[in-house]
């Protein structure tokens, strides 16, 4: 006969493992985890090195959770960020992010609204990567790696996208210059374009690439405004001139039609190839047992 004391270890471990509570618990580590981020951003402002650093540190205590709550509580290999094949993935990530940033900025050019008044030396390039690190990786285990995947799990691809969608770009109203408009930007072109990519592969790597490389272009390039953050000088000297829904106003650019355009298109195109490929999820009820 198995006892209560055998059963109950499996038990514990079934209810925290379930979306709900993952969400809860794994989602609460995660987000006090940001919150250092956080708080290291802002004590080692001035000191750039120190604080890529100590994210640097922090990042690999944010997959060594991760790792560590999908091994010995779900008991399984996270796929998601296994390594083969992470460069590939991450570095397509990378050349996507840094890509369609650019081209939002060469429109502007184009249409007169943006222009380049000079160049600050290669330092100023230097803060901007503790940001990059920080936002891309911690939102996307955050908001892929646990967010969607749970919601995911019972109701399948498209609401898991819609829910992650909205609360990642609910989330922004927090910074210093949100706005309603901004957030739902972001939730539909980002949102769209991050779940898309995390459908299409299964995995981590090319969202957190894209993330990582248009946050950093954008400010440590362009000198741009970040999702509503106080904006950094990068290595572009620049003055933006032009009508809100081109420029995206205090929120920055993401808050414009060009990147609701682009990411959105390309997202969308990620969301046919995964359906193509026949990985799109259904509800748990509508699953062929």
């Amino acid at each position: 006969m198995t006892t209560l004391s055998n059963k109950l270890p499996n038990l514990t471990r079934r209810i925290l493992s379930s979306p709900p509570v993952r969400v809860l618990l794994l989602g609460f580590i995660m987000v006090v985890m940001m919150t250092l981020n956080t708080d290291v951003l802002i004590s080692f402002a001035a000191e750039p090195i120190k604080a890529i650093l100590h994210i640097i540190a922090l990042a690999i205590a944010g997959f060594a959770v991760y790792l560590s709550f999908a091994h010995f509580i779900e008991q399984r290999v996270a796929f998601e960020l296994s390594l083969p094949g992470m460069g590939r993935e991450f570095g397509i990530g990378l050349l996507l992010g840094a890509g369609l940033y650019a081209a939002c900025v060469i429109i502007l050019m184009v249409l007169g609204i943006y222009r380049v008044d000079g160049f600050n030396t290669l330092s100023y390039m230097i803060p901007a990567i503790a940001m990059a690190l920080s936002s891309s990786v911690y939102e996307e285990l955050l908001f892929r790696g646990v967010l969607f995947s749970s919601v995911e799990k019972w109701f399948g691809s498209w609401a898991a996208l819609v829910v992650s969608s909205l609360v990642f770009g609910l989330t922004h109203l927090i910074n210093p210059q949100g706005t309603i408009e901004g957030a739902l930007f972001i939730a539909v072109e980002a949102g769209i374009l991050l779940a898309a990519a995390y459908i299409l592969t299964r995995r981590l790597w090319l969202s957190i690439g894209f993330h990582m490389a248009w946050n950093y272009t954008q400010s440590a390039i362009f000198s741009g405004i970040v999702s509503g953050n106080d904006a950094q000088q990068g290595l572009i000297k620049s003055t933006i001139k032009g009508p809100d829904w081109l420029t995206g106003g205090s929120f920055g650019l993401e808050s414009s039609v060009l990147a609701l355009l682009l990411c959105t298109s390309t997202g969308i195109v990620m969301l046919v190839m995964a359906s193509k490929r026949g990985i799109i999820l259904p509800p748990i009820w509508k699953r062929v047992v």
